[in-house]
C-alpha cells in the first residue's frame, strides 16, 4: 500500500473485532498488502453501552451504527464492518455497502438443551430477539421467554449461573469466536433466521471510489445478492426491532430461493411464504412483503409501521 493505511471502524465486542480482523486479512490477501497494513479502530457504540434494555426500547438498530457512521463520514475511518443483521434496512445515501464476505452458517443454535422439544415444560429461555421469542412460542407456547442482552460470554454466563435454562445464539457468531461445538443448530425450516444473519458487510462513503474499488475485490457476489433480497423484504415491511421477521435467501441453479415469515409477538399467528425468482430481482421480495402484510391479522399488522 502507498499513502496512509486503510482504516476499518468496528464495534469493540470480541465478535465485532473478530469480523474486522477477517475483513482486514481478506483485504491484505486480495491486494498483496503486508499483514497488518489495514488498521482496525474500535468505536464504542450506544448499543454496546446500553445493556439493560431491549434495543426496541432505546432506539433500535441505529444504536449499533450511528457512531460508526459518524467516524466514517468525518474521515476518521475509511470503512465500517457490520454484522448485516444489525444494520437498518434504510441507510444514509452518503454511505454505500460496497462488499460482503461469504456468508457463514445462518442458523440459530440452542444452548441448554438438545432441541426445542427437549426443553423442560415452562423452561425459562433468554433472548431479546422478538423473532426468536415468537418462533419459540409458536413451537412451545409453555415456555417463559425473558430478555437478556450482552456479548456471547455474558449470555452464556447467565445460562451457567442458572438465570435461564437455555438461550439462542447465531451459529455464525459462535463459529467466528471458536465455539463451533457450542449448542445445537436449529433447522432452517424450524426457525427461519433473521434477515442477513451470518453475513458481514463492509460500508464506505458513497463518494469514495478508491475504497469502494478495494472493497469490491473481497465481495462475495452470491452472499451480497441473497442479503439484498432479504433486506428488500424487510424494507417493504417497514419492520422495526419490535417486528418478528424471518427471511432467508439462497442461490440455487442461478436463481434465488426465498423463504420468509412474519409473526405475532406470541407466535400464535404466522404468515409464511416462499418463492423462486431471478437473482437481482428486488421487486418480488418487496411485493411478497406487501401481500403478506395486507393479508395478516391485526396481531401481526400492528407490529409494522406500514400497518
Amino acid at each position: 500500500m502507498t499513502g496512509r493505511p486503510l482504516t476499518i471502524g468496528t464495534r469493540g465486542s470480541p465478535l465485532a473485532l473478530a469480523q474486522a480482523r477477517m475483513t482486514a486479512s481478506a483485504l491484505e490477501q486480495a491486494h498483496g498488502w503486508a499483514p497488518g497494513s489495514v488498521t482496525i479502530i474500535p468505536v464504542k457504540t450506544s448499543g454496546d453501552r446500553i445493556q439493560d434494555r431491549p434495543l426496541a426500547e432505546v432506539g433500535g438498530k441505529a444504536l449499533w451504527t450511528k457512531e460508526l457512521d459518524l467516524a466514517l463520514l468525518t474521515g476518521e475511518t475509511d470503512c465500517s464492518v457490520h454484522s448485516m443483521k444489525d444494520v437498518e434496512s434504510e441507510r444514509p445515501k452518503t454511505l454505500a455497502i460496497a462488499a460482503m464476505l461469504q456468508r457463514a452458517d445462518a442458523r440459530d443454535r440452542l444452548i441448554g438443551a438438545g432441541s426445542i422439544q427437549a426443553l423442560p415444560e415452562r423452561a425459562v429461555v433468554g433472548t431479546s430477539s422478538p423473532r426468536r421469542k415468537a418462533q419459540l412460542l409458536r413451537l412451545r407456547p409453555d415456555l417463559d421467554i425473558v430478555s437478556i442482552r450482552g456479548n456471547l460470554d455474558t449470555r452464556l454466563g447467565k445460562l451457567q449461573a442458572g438465570d435461564v435454562s437455555a438461550t439462542l445464539l447465531a451459529a455464525a457468531g459462535l463459529d467466528r469466536l471458536g465455539r463451533a461445538e457450542t449448542g445445537t443448530a436449529i433447522a432452517l425450516n424450524e426457525m427461519i433466521p433473521a434477515p442477513a444473519q451470518g453475513a458481514i458487510g463492509i460500508e464506505c462513503r458513497a463518494d469514495d471510489a478508491v475504497t469502494a474499488a478495494w472493497l469490491r475485490a473481497i465481495d462475495h457476489e452470491e452472499t451480497h445478492a441473497a442479503v439484498l433480497t432479504e433486506r428488500a423484504f424487510v424494507r417493504a415491511l417497514n419492520g422495526t426491532c419490535h417486528s418478528p421477521i424471518g427471511a432467508h435467501a439462497v442461490i440455487e441453479g442461478g436463481r434465488i430461493r426465498f423463504t420468509c415469515e412474519i409473526l405475532s409477538e406470541d407466535g400464535g399467528e404466522r404468515v409464511v411464504d416462499c418463492a423462486v425468482f431471478a437473482v437481482g430481482d428486488l421487486d418480488t421480495p418487496a411485493e411478497m412483503a406487501r401481500a403478506m402484510l395486507a393479508g395478516a391479522p391485526d396481531s401481526i399488522r400492528h407490529l409494522f409501521d406500514a400497518a
